[in-house]
């Protein structure tokens, strides 16, 4: 017990639904689109790029939700701690990454509402934004996340494994070519790894618990275990979808360029499998809404008292302001797949950070990080470094 105080563990609640945050902010519009583009690409070896994603998932969240909650800091103020405006850069890059994302989830929003309805792609974000914004407004932030993201990541999960099941994909082939890959693509894995834990995402369960109060070391197995329930359930998603895809492009689908992921539910199980479709990608789309929102207006309420007293105005404002770009620029295709890109390239500056900050016993409150979580980590940094310049390279010639 804390303090004579109930302890919170995994499955009270707090663990779990930190989890479900980081997992369905993760579990996007984003996600979905660039999943199936990969694996359109690349077919059987896209499970290579999810194995490989997964390894650096774990390398980049274990040691960012450690070493956040044992500090007891967000990851601004542990950055302004160890370089005394450091926190401020780290801040402007993960909320402009968060807001490029936020687009794309109000695309995604608008995607959903038409398939579902009919409605204009614009009309139905604006419909999504009202949404998110009553969500925020009902009832306290912390429990509304808590319940919201687990509800709609169960639904996202249940219904993709129902088109997989109905696509029939070769699975003996598809886990074959997980481990012995035919093509790597560095642009592929950057861009998943991005949008699975680049930016705003990395820190999102991490700054969940942190404000529930769940933070020092005799949290440490908790935190341990929040972190990997989120990254095994967005891998599973992941996972999922991707064999949903490969089943349908074995069979002869040939996918729609501005929606790909659409053509995977309608060619599993017809006007059926659309409007499911419809339901996931919404369901998808709303969540992700929420959890870049929460997280990117976390990065700003410790600046100044005012942001943390009007927390929720802030929220708005960011949802509001993500829809009214959308609405006047569209192209929602473009905009998932360039928000993944971007986060990947933040990834490895911010987990550096936090890195960097955890050798630093002044910060730490006598904590010592395990050699093997800080070589995991560096060795994302350096991976996602490369690859993300290898990436750069190619988008450029």
């Amino acid at each position: 017990m804390r303090s004579g105080k109930f302890k919170p563990t995994l499955f009270s609640g707090v663990g779990l639904g930190a989890a479900f945050l980081m997992a369905n902010s993760s579990i996007g519009p984003g996600f979905l689109t660039q999943t199936t583009v990969f694996t359109q690409q690349l077919l059987y070896s896209f499970g290579f790029v999810i194995l490989v994603s997964l390894l650096l998932d774990i390398g980049a969240q274990l040691n960012t939700w450690r070493i956040l909650t044992i500090s007891e800091l967000r990851a601004q103020d542990l950055a302004n701690r160890l370089l005394p405006g450091l926190g401020y850069l780290l801040s402007v890059l993960v909320i402009l990454g968060g807001f490029a994302f936020n687009i794309g989830n109000i695309a995604g929003c608008g995607l959903g509402v038409n398939v579902l309805t009919g409605l204009s792609f614009q009309q139905g974000a604006i419909i999504s934004c009202v949404a998110a914004l009553v969500l925020f407004w009902i009832r306290e932030i912390g429990k509304m996340l808590d319940h919201f993201t687990k509800i709609v990541g169960s639904i996202k999960i249940l219904l993709t494994l129902f088109i997989a099941f109905s696509a029939h994909p070769p699975l003996l082939q598809a886990i074959h070519r997980t481990f012995i890959p035919e093509t790597i693509s560095s642009q592929a894995i950057v861009t998943i790894v991005g949008g699975t834990v680049g930016g705003y995402i990395t820190f999102s369960g991490a700054h969940r618990l942190l404000d529930a109060g769940i933070k020092g070391k005799e949290s440490m197995q908790e935190v341990n275990r929040s972190a990997m329930s989120g990254i095994i359930i967005s891998g599973l998603m992941r996972f999922i979808l991707f064999l949903a895809t490969v089943g349908v492009l074995v069979h002869g689908a040939v996918l729609d360029h501005d929606n790909p992921p659409a053509g995977v539910f309608r060619f599993a199980a017809g006007e059926f499998g659309y409007r499911v479709f419809g339901v996931v990608l919404w369901s998808a789309a709303i969540s992700s809404v929420i959890g870049a929102a929460y997280t990117s207006v976390s990065f700003m309420k410790t600046f100044h008292p005012l942001l943390a007293k009007y927390e929720r105005l802030c929220i708005s404002i960011f949802i509001l302001l993500s829809t009214a770009v959308f609405v006047f620029i569209g192209k929602p295709r473009q905009l998932l797949l360039f928000a993944g890109a971007i986060n990947g390239f933040i990834l490895p500056l911010a987990l550096a950070v936090i890195l960097i900050a955890v050798t630093r016993k002044r910060l730490m409150n006598g904590y010592h990080h395990p050699l093997w979580m800080q070589a995991a980590g560096w060795i994302v940094v350096l991976a996602m470094g490369w690859m993300s310049v290898d990436a750069f390279i190619s988008w450029v010639r």
